[in-house]
């Protein structure tokens, strides 16, 4: 379960990266790429939290 975790947390990281890229990125049009992909990253962050709840659970 740990390996699970770790997994969701790496590409919820990569995602972030990618919506902070496209946000900075000197094209206007890409902000809309940056509001998805940073919803996708938070979607991320939420499956990974309610692994980890699950894995805490007795």
């Amino acid at each position: 379960m740990t390996e699970d975790i770790l997994l969701l947390l790496g590409v919820a990281s990569v995602w972030t990266l990618l919506a902070i890229g496209y946000a900075i990125a000197p094209w206007g049009d890409m902000i809309g790429y940056a509001r998805v992909w940073g919803l996708g990253a938070a979607l991320f962050f939420v499956v990974a939290a309610l692994v980890w709840n699950a894995a805490r659970q007795p």
